[in-house]
């Protein structure tokens, strides 16, 4: 709403002003006032009638939004008209204008870029600028004489700013928009100390020659410290779907949050289906805090890479190797291999840091929560589940866990050796010499 100087209200104190800014932005009422002498007056008068120079800074900042209200000056410009104000220097001056560049380029000029760019679907600023010259200079267009001058950065100031380039169908090219999946909450996940907050990442196994490996499904409570492996031939819903929807279904605890970042082997429609079907919230990671999912990260290299290492593994082993899992490694994790848990004490200035160390396997961890029983889910028992715990002890799973390991990868690398050998067969000598060429 435009109003003039003599509608103003009156301020007296501080109070006054803050009662009157939050009744306004609870009201959505904005208020200008027309000239830019009745904007300078204003300034003087309500800084005059408010004592602003005793005012302390809070204070200010204050009666700066209250000038931003009436006058639409941003706070920094109120800041710079009160210094002036305070110095007695303030004042209107009808007779400054500010130095205007000439016009250059006109509206059939720009008419020409618009041609361009809607015929190029807008390419980048140096590439737009050369095709003008070559219009020009190559192709005798005497139109493009004026145009053809123009740097990158100014033709960047006519796609952002320029209205009548704003109208045309060029706008349509101007930039790739960033599309916002609505899919899932950006949140870091808060368990609270309750298990079933769980993280999940794919681990790649390598690339052959054009052909791509395995890949790991790593699935880590955080609380807990509960993680299950499962390895798929490729990261698509048909391999990917039963294998999660399986795996959640083997933690002993109910599930209330899947936590994974932002790709899109997770952020879909079918995983979205699976979590609203068993009631799991579906969270990502935010924007620049790559720690949020860093539990299951740490685990990537800790115990995938350990166990697995980095080199290839043809996807046909997949099978083989979730057996594997299923038999030895997710017993191992869980039962026999401890891991570190965090503690937070207050260092000398009162910050928490984490301090590790609790040491015990995931298993043990969950039996001592509180009330730990009334997390796990009806088809599980902690008499159940000791029998798996403690039918071995921790060297000898682990020992056997090795041996079957031994004999995997033996599998897999005679496969690997015979691959190699019938490819090194199979390839010219004199290939090396036509490369070069």
């Amino acid at each position: 709403m435009k109003i003039n100087m003599k509608r103003l209200p009156l301020f007296g104190s501080i109070d006054q002003i803050r009662e009157f800014l939050n009744t306004n932005k609870n009201s959505g009422l904005k208020i200008e006032i027309i000239s830019v002498r009745d904007k300078y007056q204003c300034v003087s008068e309500m800084l005059w009638n408010i004592r602003f120079r005793r005012l302390s800074k809070t204070d200010r900042h204050i009666v700066f939004k209250l000038l931003n209200f009436f006058t639409g000056y941003s706070l920094s410009h109120a800041k710079r008209l009160a210094t002036k104000w305070r110095g007695g220097t303030l004042a209107f001056n009808p007779s400054r204008r500010r130095h205007k560049f000439s016009r250059k380029y006109y509206p059939a000029d720009i008419a020409l870029l618009i041609e361009t760019d809607t015929a190029h679907s807008c390419l980048s600023g140096e590439a737009t600028g050369e095709i003008l010259k070559r219009e020009f200079k190559i192709f005798k267009r005497a139109d493009y004489a004026n145009i053809s001058h123009i740097s990158p950065a100014h033709i960047y100031n006519i796609r952002n700013r320029n209205r009548q380039y704003n109208s045309s169908q060029a706008k349509f090219f101007k930039r790739t928009t960033a599309r916002d999946i609505d899919i899932g909450v950006r949140r870091k996940p808060r368990p609270n100390g309750r298990p079933g907050y769980v993280r999940v990442d794919t681990v790649h196994q390598g690339d052959y020659l054009g052909n791509k490996g395995v890949y790991h499904i790593n699935i880590v409570d955080e609380v807990t410290q509960y993680e299950l492996i499962a390895t798929v031939e490729q990261i698509t819903e048909r391999y990917l779907k039963p294998v999660v929807e399986a795996l959640l279904k083997l933690f002993p605890f109910a599930i209330f949050e899947f936590h994974a970042d932002n790709g899109s082997e997770y952020i879909n429609r079918w995983v979205v289906e699976l979590l609203n079907k068993i009631h799991i919230d579906l969270t990502k990671s935010r924007s620049r805090h790559s720690n949020d999912n860093a539990l299951v990260e740490s685990k990537n290299g800790s115990v995938i890479r350990k166990m697995y290492g980095r080199n290839y593994i043809d996807r046909k082993w997949a099978d083989e190797i979730n057996e594997f899992n299923k038999n030895y490694v997710n017993i191992y994790l869980n039962y026999h291999r401890p891991c570190a848990f965090a503690v937070y004490e207050p260092d000398k200035l009162g910050k928490l840091r984490k301090k590790y160390k609790q040491r015990m396997v995931p298993y043990e961890k969950l039996k001592s929560l509180e009330n730990a029983e009334q997390y796990l889910k009806q088809d599980f028992s902690f008499t159940l589940l000791d029998k798996i715990a403690y039918a071995k002890s921790d060297n000898q799973f682990a020992e056997e866990m090795n041996e079957a390991k031994k004999k995997l990868f033996k599998k897999i690398s005679r496969d690997n050796f015979y691959k190699n050998q019938k490819q090194t067969e199979n390839k010219n000598p004199l290939d090396w010499l036509n490369q070069k060429g």
